[in-house]
């Protein structure tokens, strides 16, 4: 049944995953995109007091009252506005993408499915959980991986199952999204943090030890780890879309295809501009209207529009040769970008969430494009001796054995 079903589907999407192969360097400027985007809410994450922890008790938030009060305080409005979470879900829709090309290879080679994939998918938990012990306690891996695992096997059943989990899993992340929201709203927002004091995790990530972390985000996973279970049916719904956006031609060098981005772009944007704003105006009480609802929508504007930017390109500059070089090394830059982040921040390290505590929001920012600068520089570099990234080239040596 399997390698039939994939025989089939591919019959139906040949063109399409032909054109697809054909723009494999705009899916390498989008991924590098959402990679350097990811990092853009993350940054605040690492600067904020008590970092991971601090985000749950709104310590990784702007200081309330003060978003517009101050030039500073309008920035990282602005700032935070755009990204939150809008990258984080390109990047979920590049997997689902990623995830119908190896099922087309698979089809096209007469290989079983998922076959070889499941190890890929196990892998890429193994680093995940690797990423959340030793570095960042929101990692996106783990997540991605189980998400993975079950969207290979939607891809072996047919067009119309595969329809109607996309749009149950659509619904069921707009309920219950929207009660949570509710319920954070008649609530005040309160909370207390799982019950560890904010204070105690401020001074954690300030003067404690590297074994110190590691053990906190051990003794506390089941709290750090809930944002892949409560987003659960949102990943696969991105996952569906990305695998449906690619077999739609979405990333062909066609008129069809530019047709689709043009499309993407005046819904997302027109759609998502106005709700982004709603959320983040209306204030902290929206904040999961903003991540996961809204951010989403704006997240296919935003793709839209920089496959527009990229038809419009006669021949690719230094910008765009720099984010494809991102973008080929994802996994690589995705926990290096952690880790440098740590390692500026962090008492473990330069300390510069607690020496600039009361600095602004310049710092950070300034942090993210200096962070941004090394991952660009350093891809860029490393890619032209070897054809692929660190974290890639283990995979591969893994997958081959």
């Amino acid at each position: 049944m399997g390698t039939q079903a994939v025989v089939a589907a591919e019959g139906a999407t040949g063109s399409a995953g032909r054109g697809a192969r054909a723009r494999l360097p705009l899916l390498d400027v989008l991924r590098g995109v959402a990679i350097l985007g990811t990092l853009m809410s993350n940054v605040w994450i690492f600067a904020g007091p008590g970092a991971e922890w601090g985000i749950l008790t709104g310590g990784a938030g702007p200081s309330a009252g003060t978003e517009w009060s101050s030039l500073g305080g309008a920035a990282e409005t602005v700032f935070r506005g755009l990204a939150n979470g809008k990258f984080l879900s390109m990047l979920t829709i590049l997997f689902g993408v990623g995830l119908a090309i190896q099922f087309r290879s698979a089809a096209k080679h007469g290989q079983p499915w998922p076959g070889r994939y499941k190890w890929r998918a196990l892998f890429l938990f193994a680093e995940g959980t690797v990423h959340f012990v030793l570095v960042f306690a929101w990692d996106v891996l783990m997540g991605y991986a189980v998400v993975a695992l079950l969207v290979a096997w939607l891809l072996t059943r047919s067009a119309r199952a595969q329809r109607v989990t996309w749009i149950v899993m659509g619904g069921l992340h707009l309920a219950v999204t929207t009660l949570l929201t509710a319920a954070v709203v008649l609530t005040s927002g309160g909370g207390s943090g799982g019950g560890t004091d904010a204070a105690d995790a401020v001074t954690l990530y300030a003067e404690g030890g590297y074994a110190d972390h590691i053990a906190f985000r051990l003794s506390h996973a089941a709290v750090l780890r809930m944002e892949p279970v409560l987003s659960f049916a949102l990943l696969v719904f991105l996952f569906l879309l990305g695998v449906r956006l690619f077999r739609a031609g979405a990333f062909q060098d066609d008129a069809a295809g530019r047709r689709i981005r043009r499309r993407l772009a005046g819904w997302g944007l027109g759609i998502g501009l106005p709700l982004n704003v709603f959320t983040v105006l209306w204030g902290s009480g929206f904040f999961l209207l903003e991540r996961y609802l809204s951010a989403p929508v704006l997240a296919i504007g935003y793709l839209g529009l920089i496959g527009m930017m990229m038809d419009r390109l006669r021949h690719p500059g230094p910008l765009t040769s720099a984010l494809t070089s991102v973008g080929r090394m994802a996994l690589t830059c995705y926990v290096l970008q952690n880790v440098l982040a740590m390692l500026a921040c962090y008492g473990i390290g330069l300390g510069l969430a607690s020496h600039w505590a009361d600095s602004g929001p310049w710092w950070v920012m300034g942090l993210w494009a200096a962070i941004c600068l090394v991952l660009v520089m350093g891809a860029s570099l490393w890619l032209r001796r070897f054809e692929h990234g660190p974290l890639e080239s283990v995979q591969k040596r893994l997958l081959r054995r």
